[in-house]
This record gives structure tokens, sequence and C-alpha cells, in this order.
């Protein structure tokens, strides 16, 4: 098996599923189709990962959709000094209820909707099933071309606050377009987040930013390896911000010192992959990437070459405090 072999073997590894894809945009249409024929509601779109396809698998865990409401038709919404963002909520919820609910008038499908902070959560599958997943349906409306979403806050109050999901989606379609395997590599590198050695956890959304400002047209094993070394410079000169400049940084509880060394460390571990690769030596290539990315990868085939080792420093984490969600 070549090295491209090998890389293709895993993103199959990485990809979610076809037959779950297919069923969460099936259940992505139901909710357009039926929101969006209400009066008060301008336009229903899908957002998230699975809308950029740069979701990740084997499971799909949550579609997200952005329920466009009419201003004249809900007269304070979007205005500062009263509650109507959580009136948003409700509206949304009640809909949903009314359209999808176990007595849908469209069809009955949601087995429970919760309003949360920013999105009405849809409930389909039975508990614990384990190919579930779940619909997140936010409330929004126009402002010049972005949005303002409703956001619950401690207690009882709630705001309406700015945000730009489209633009983030025009950015990844455009990096797509101009190379076949940038949203391969988005997921590949979504998928190592996981293996970081950090406090808590990195959200998905930090690595496909990072993604879209640091991973370069090349080769995929150049292309990772250059990638790692400019986004560990990255998350170590500053926070991981909305690549729309709207909502400031992502992830304000993240444990940039863990993940930049993390970083750091598979950067070394490429770097030598892409040297033992240019030197003829594919199965100590095939290692190195495995020491990447885990067992997924396929092992070498032969027996690799002795030479020296790399020894990773170990990843001092530092305790953080928690904060607000990006």
């Amino acid at each position: 098996m070549s090295l491209n072999e090998a890389f293709d073997e895993y993103q199959k590894t990485v990809d979610a599923d076809p037959t779950q894809v297919k069923e969460a945009r099936d259940r992505r249409d139901t909710f357009k189709a039926a929101l969006g024929a209400e009066a008060d509601v301008v336009e229903v779109w899908g957002s998230g990962s699975l809308r950029r396809s740069t979701h990740t698998g084997p499971l799909i865990h949550d579609v997200d959709l952005v329920v466009v409401f009419d201003r004249d038709d809900h007269p304070g919404w979007g205005e500062p000094g009263n509650n109507t963002a959580a009136d948003s909520l409700d509206v949304l919820h009640d809909k949903i209820t009314k359209l999808l609910g176990n007595s849908g008038t469209v069809e009955k499908l949601v087995r429970r909707a919760d309003p949360r902070r920013h999105a009405v959560k849809c409930f389909i599958d039975l508990p614990g099933a384990p190919e579930g997943f779940t619909v997140d349906a936010m409330p929004a409306l126009d402002d010049n071309g972005a949005l303002l979403i409703p956001e619950k806050t401690d207690g009882d109050t709630s705001l309406w606050v700015p945000s730009n999901p489209q633009y983030l989606v025009r950015e990844i379609a455009q990096r797509s377009a101009d190379w076949d395997y940038f949203l391969r590599l988005v997921r590949v590198v979504k998928k190592w987040r996981k293996r970081a050695e950090v406090e808590g956890k990195v959200k998905s959304l930090v690595m496909e930013v990072l993604a879209l400002h640091h991973l370069p047209v090349d080769t995929r094993p150049n292309a990772l390896r250059r990638f790692f070394t400019a986004a560990a410079t990255a998350v170590g000169n500053g926070p991981v911000t909305d690549p729309a400049d709207v909502c400031g940084e992502i992830q304000p509880d993240l444990d940039r010192v863990g993940l930049r060394e993390s970083l750091l460390n598979a950067a070394d571990l490429a770097d030598q992959a892409c040297d033992a690769a240019a030197n003829g030596y594919t199965d100590d290539a095939k290692k190195l990437w495995r020491d990447v990315f885990g067992s997924d990868f396929p092992a070498p085939q032969g027996k690799a070459n002795t030479g020296p080792v790399l020894i990773v420093p170990a990843v001092t984490k530092r305790p953080i405090k928690d904060a607000p969600q990006g």
C-alpha cells in the first residue's frame, strides 16, 4: 500500500457514513419545508458542519438550521431592552411542536423539543439510539446581510447578539472550489483534535477556522505538516476568533497552551514522516503518520527502518478557569 493509498484508507474512517449523511439531509429538508411555509418565516437554511461538508464520522451527532423570521410580524424583536430573544425561542418551539411534534400536522418526527441558549434542540430518535442525532433550529432576524440571534443568559434575561454563519459557509466553499482535498483534510484535522493533550476539549469549529486560515494547497502530507506548524504559531500568538469578525473568540476556555504543544508535537512527527517518504522509507512514513493520527491510520506492511526515535516532550497541563462558550 502506497502512502497515498494509506491516506485514502484513513479518510474512510474520518468521513461520515453516507447513509447517515443522507438521513441527516432528509431530516433537515423536512424541517426546512415545514417551517419555511409559515407566514412569518422569511427563509430556512442549513448551517453548521453538514452545510459546509466538514462533518466527521462515523456518526452525525447534530444538524443545524437557521430560521429567519420576518421583523414586521414580530414587533420589538431585535431591539435592546426587552426579553423578545427568549420569546423567539418559545415561538419556534411551538411551531416545531405543532408542525413536526408527536401530533404534527406536517410529519410526526420530533419526540421532544427543548429551547436552549441559542436554539431549540429537537430530539428525534429514542434515547440511547446508537445512530441518533438531534436537530438544532435557531431563530434569527436579518441584520443587513448578517443575523441577530437570541442568547438566553443566566436567570430569566435574554438578548439579541450579532452573528454571520454565512461568511464561513462562503469561505469554506471557496477554499473547496480552489482545492479538491480541502474539505477532506479539514475533516482530518477536526478528528485529530480529539488526540490533543488539553484540559477540557477543543471545539471542532476551532480546528475548522484554523484550517481555513492555515491549511495550504499542497500534497496531503506536506499540507498537514505545514498546517500543524502554522496552526501552532497561530494558537500561541492569540485566541482563535470568528472569521467573520463578529462574535470574537470562538472558545474562551480553550487550553491554548496544551493545544499549541500538541500541534507542535504533531508537526515534529509530520516533518519526520515527510522526510522519511522523501527518502523512500514508506513504511517509516506510515508509522509516523500513525503516531500522529492513531490506530485508524493504516499500519506499515513491512519492517520500519531503525533510526532516531523522536522523544516527544510531555505536555504540561495548566489549570484553566471556566469561561462562557463562544
